[in-house]
């Protein structure tokens, strides 16, 4: 089983950053592809970033240039830096972690842009 525990949501201004982690923890065999997804009041979720440990790293069109994903194996964590926010960047933000078998979700942190 693994678990993941995502932090560092909250209320930011237009124009603000936050730095969002995703810690994950449990049986984890090896460096797995880990992804952030959001998911705003009405909407569908929708891919944010995603991260392998081959391939690389790609973000959505809707944040790039603004937002990077990163990652430390060594503690199975995964960061997303959000720079330039904007209120529809609102959202309940949520990683996950896909093995060849399995995804597994955290519970999501929420990150409210307003003035």
């Amino acid at each position: 089983q693994v678990q993941l525990v995502e932090s560092g949501g909250g209320l930011v201004q237009p124009g603000g950053s936050l730095r969002l982690s995703c810690a994950a923890s449990g049986r984890i065999s090896g460096i797995y592809p880990m992804g952030w997804y959001r998911q705003a009041p009405g909407k569908q979720r929708e891919l944010v970033a995603h991260i392998t440990s081959i391939v690389g790293a790609d973000v959505a069109d809707s944040v790039k240039g603004r937002f990077t994903i990163s990652r430390d194996n060594a503690e199975n964590t995964v960061y997303l830096q959000m720079n330039g926010l904007k209120p529809e960047d609102t959202a309940v933000y949520s990683c996950n972690l896909q093995t060849a078998t399995m995804t597994y979700w955290g519970k999501g942190t929420l990150v409210t842009v307003s003035s």
